[in-house]
């Protein structure tokens, strides 16, 4: 899987879960610190998204990072 699939992927499980919660980009926004665009770019997979955005994302939609062998 080359990086930007990967970005689409990951981009794709957080909006996933956002939409999950019930939580606009806007409300996820809000909670983590994180720019409103910033975060519809990484559910688009247009942007590396670093560590630290991913936590904090996970955090203010009360998720868990985990990480998965196929």
């Amino acid at each position: 899987m080359n990086s930007q699939e990967e970005r689409m992927r990951i981009g794709k499980i957080i909006a996933y879960l956002r939409k999950a919660k019930g939580i606009t980009q806007v409300e996820l926004a809000e909670r983590s610190g994180v720019g409103r665009t910033h975060i519809a770019g990484i559910e688009k997979g247009n942007f590396n998204i670093q560590i630290d955005t991913l936590a904090a994302l996970a955090d203010a939609m009360n998720c868990r990072l985990d990480i998965v062998e196929n």
